[in-house]
């Protein structure tokens, strides 16, 4: 019999995150349950899927019906006080794939998201009330999204300061920790494009700018935050972009190669 709560930490990386279904698509197929979530960014958006009921098939479906041709109308304008994006259709997208504005207390299995609080620069766990909320403030990147406002306090993206939230996974009880992280090596990235470099770059525009900011500020965290899990998963994703959403199905075939690879190993720890 099975005594050991199973939980998975899903980092952030935008685009990149997509390789988290492929990831819950082979522990899926593989019988390795999930026994709690915790996720970052894009791996709240996908863990909050999961945790409402949908399996990894379905999940996949939805990101594969994703591409620039549909996301670009959820792009809805602010003026820019906190962000140029407002981010409502993005959480009303996120309401009709999990049925709705459903509560935490609603979902089928234990789910807590990872937000910033951008006075403080301290994590905030977000673990009751609304899940599309949550999720929108999880992946409120910095300049781009406007600030949730909850509980008193304005929330920004949690790549900040959890970027792969295996600490929060194991607050919530689990003592088996499968950790995903999709922010690839900064040295790694750079030797790729230093090899793909045939001719000046292009200058990057401003989302570019903003997004490799927080993934150059944010790797040394990604490492420590590591540390605690008993399985690290970490997809090949380093020659993708952030904004790579038209990559949905290369992007979930590297999570399932690396989660494939890990298999054994966790099937070994945990004598299953």
């Amino acid at each position: 019999m099975r005594n050991r709560k199973i939980g998975l930490a899903l980092g952030g990386g935008a685009a990149r995150g997509l390789a988290h279904i492929g990831v819950l698509e082979v522990l899926q197929e593989e019988g390795i349950p999930v026994d709690m979530i915790a996720g970052t960014s894009a791996g709240a958006a996908v863990g909050a899927l999961y945790a409402q009921g949908k399996d990894a098939i379905q999940i996949k479906k939805l990101a594969l019906g994703l591409g620039w041709k549909k996301l670009a109308p959820l792009v809805d304008l602010s003026l820019p006080k906190t962000g140029f994006i407002r981010g409502k259709k993005i959480k009303d997208l996120l309401e009709s794939f999990v049925g709705g504005d459903i509560q935490f207390a609603d979902l089928k299995l234990p789910f807590a998201c990872v937000a910033t609080d951008i006075d403080t620069g301290e994590e905030i766990v977000l673990d009751h009330g609304s899940v599309s909320e949550a999720v929108r403030a999880s992946i409120s990147i910095p300049g781009i999204f406007t600030v949730v406002r909850h509980e008193g306090r304005y929330l920004v993206d949690g790549d900040l300061v959890n970027p792969v939230p295996v600490s929060t996974v194991k607050r919530m009880g689990a003592d088996f920790i499968i950790a995903v992280n999709v922010i690839p090596d900064v040295t790694e990235r750079a030797d790729r494009l230093k090899k793909e470099r045939t001719e000046v770059p292009r200058e990057p525009n401003i989302i570019n700018i903003i997004m490799q900011s927080i993934y150059i500020g944010t790797y040394s965290l990604v490492r420590s935050s590591l540390e605690e899990a008993d399985i690290v998963i970490e997809p090949h994703v380093a020659h993708f972009g952030a904004g790579d959403f038209h990559h949905a199905r290369e992007l979930i075939l590297q999570g399932q190669l690396a989660a494939q690879d890990s298999v054994p190993e966790i099937k070994r720890k945990l004598n299953i």
